[in-house]
């Protein structure tokens, strides 16, 4: 069973949830502008990407795929230091490198292991589970840098550092305790809708949530690890 293709005029009614939050904010005398900033630039970037991936997909030169891998991993790091007020710049290499270790160990053990592509490079599996788990892992190194920082103003480098992991995994965390119960989800869902059967969507689903736990972990993990040298200032001024 093919995949039914939304008309514009249907695709419009999902816009209903958002905006009915968008009045709250401006109810609320909240800042709307970035809110909507934010859907242009997702209309924009999805627009752009799709057209993209169709001519990808396509041709499948090893080289467009290690080059978008390449830029996934740079925007996705300067992303995950969006809310770092100190050392931004000098924590850029020790966050790449972080998400790059962390994430590309990942991926690299689920496309060719795991999956086995064939070629390696096999764009309509590769770029995907690449975005996937590179948002992964800025969202975890984001959200541990912004614990971090706020736990070294009352707590040394050892227990912030602690916190800042458990936070940063929160999401997923609460993810694997969902999955099948609460939620069934983007892979598995896909999978089912284009007539797959439940009980393969459910073994790739089970590959994606080891990995984005994995990938996410690991890329929070080496961060940590790697940048204690830039806030053993602050944590020495809280000795």
């Amino acid at each position: 069973m093919p995949v039914e293709i939304i008309p514009l005029p249907r695709l419009a009614l999902a816009f209903i949830p958002p905006l009915m939050v968008v009045c709250v904010f401006y109810w609320w005398s909240l800042r709307t502008g970035s809110v909507f900033y934010a859907f242009f630039r997702m209309l924009v970037q999805l627009m752009l990407v799709g057209y993209a991936l169709v001519w990808i997909f396509a041709v499948e030169f090893a080289w467009v795929v290690l080059l978008l891998t390449a830029g996934m991993v740079l925007i996705s790091t300067w992303i995950a230091l969006r809310t770092v007020a100190q050392h931004r710049r000098q924590l850029y290499a020790v966050t790449m490198l972080s998400i790059l270790l962390g994430g590309g160990g990942v991926l690299i053990l689920v496309t060719q292991w795991v999956l086995d592509l064939e070629p390696w490079y096999r764009a309509n599996f590769f770029i995907p589970l690449a975005g996937m788990i590179f948002s992964n892992s800025m969202n975890g190194v984001s959200l541990a840098a912004d614990r971090l920082q706020a736990e070294l103003a009352v707590s040394d480098y050892e227990n912030a550092r602690a916190g800042a992991l458990r936070t940063a995994l929160i999401p997923l965390v609460n993810s694997l305790f969902a999955v099948g119960l609460v939620a069934l989800p983007g892979m598995m869902t896909g999978q089912i809708l284009s007539g797959v059967s439940p009980l393969i969507a459910a073994r790739y689903q089970i590959m994606v949530m080891c990995m984005l736990f994995g990938a996410a972990g690991l890329s929070v993990i080496l961060f940590l690890c790697f940048s204690r040298k830039y806030f053993a200032r602050q944590d020495m001024n809280n000795i």
